[in-house]
């Protein structure tokens, strides 16, 4: 797996320009025979301020979190921030780039990576020259 996916180590990014802090979600990775799961923990990011591009094998993930309190409550205490998620992956040419899956459920994006599959063996005619 390790030869799968790649990412910068810590320190790795560039100075900010922006206001808001920028968060770098944690991630689980795993694997089985046939693709490679990733899950990102970003609190507060809604499906529609999520954005997931793939640029030649670099997969780039980055979302902006809001506070919101449920209807009818006001909040008191909060402990998460406002801000900015973004985390980047470079994949090896064993994912399949048309195959990626996403979703967000309560704060955890879970993408699916398939994996491409070989291609078989084939024979080359060899023409006799003339």
């Amino acid at each position: 797996m390790a030869d799968m996916i790649a990412h910068p180590q810590a320190g790795e990014r560039a100075e900010s320009t922006r206001n808001a802090p920028i968060f770098v979600p944690v991630a689980d990775i795993y694997e089985t025979e046939d693709a490679l799961f990733l899950s990102l923990e970003m609190p507060g990011v809604s499906p529609d301020a999520l954005n997931i591009m793939l640029d030649q094998r670099v997969l780039t993930i980055s979302g902006r979190s809001r506070s919101s309190s449920p209807e009818g409550y006001s909040l008191t205490h909060h402990e998460y921030r406002d801000g900015d998620y973004e985390r980047a992956f470079t994949l090896s040419e064993a994912i399949d780039n048309d195959k990626i899956e996403a979703e967000l459920k309560e704060g955890v994006l879970r993408l699916k990576l398939l994996k491409s599959q070989p291609a078989p063996a084939k024979t080359i005619n060899v023409k006799a020259a003339g």
